[in-house]
């Protein structure tokens, strides 16, 4: 399997979610169009799609990229196209980071009832489902395949054990970092 393979895998479930927060923002939008008043956002659901963004699209999934292929790649001598293409990409992947700290922030202003707060919430919503399916076209068509021709195949091999130690290890990162946090505001005076 080339490292590519799972990476591709993931886009796919990244979609998916793509594809819920795409409904939840069109079910928004028809019911600000009949009564902006009671124009429902479920926090519940805005919650889980970050901690989803944040976790497995960001963390885990360009964790990978970022941190493993990119940085490998930075060491080859690419053409100036595939160069080009990976600005493009860790500029995108900063971007989808910007629009979900703006929605977090965004769906608290909602709940604090504060004026432009849902405009500005359905535009970051907008954003991502605009930003994801592009940025992740552009690595599956015009990116990942060509990039591969860089690695020879123990170079390859080397990268997807590496992807699959970061994907073990991951996991126990978040979820230490969850109890440190809770023992962090325990241990503060209220």
């Amino acid at each position: 399997m080339l490292p590519i393979g799972p990476l591709m895998t993931e886009h796919r479930l990244i979609e998916r979610m793509i594809a819920l927060i795409r409904q939840d923002l069109d079910r928004i939008q028809s019911n600000v169009a009949v009564d902006p008043e009671f124009a429902f956002v479920d926090p519940v659901f805005i919650d889980t799609a970050v901690d989803f963004l944040r976790t497995y699209a960001d963390r885990c999934h360009h964790g990978k990229e970022e941190d493993i292929l990119f940085a490998e790649l930075e060491k080859k001598d690419l053409a100036p196209e595939h160069r080009r293409l990976m600005e493009e990409l860790k500029e995108e992947h900063r971007l989808g980071r910007a629009a979900t700290r703006a929605l977090v922030e965004a769906k608290e202003s909602h709940l604090r009832e504060e004026a432009g707060s849902l405009e500005r919430l359905l535009t970051h919503l907008n954003t991502l489902t605009e930003l994801y399916p592009r940025h992740i076209e552009k690595e599956d068509q015009q990116f990942f395949l060509p990039c591969m021709e860089y690695f020879s195949q123990a170079e390859k091999d080397d990268l997807l054990a590496r992807m699959h130690e970061f994907d073990r290890r991951m996991i126990h990162e978040k979820y230490r970092q969850i109890v440190e946090g809770i023992e962090t505001r325990r241990a503060c005076p209220v």
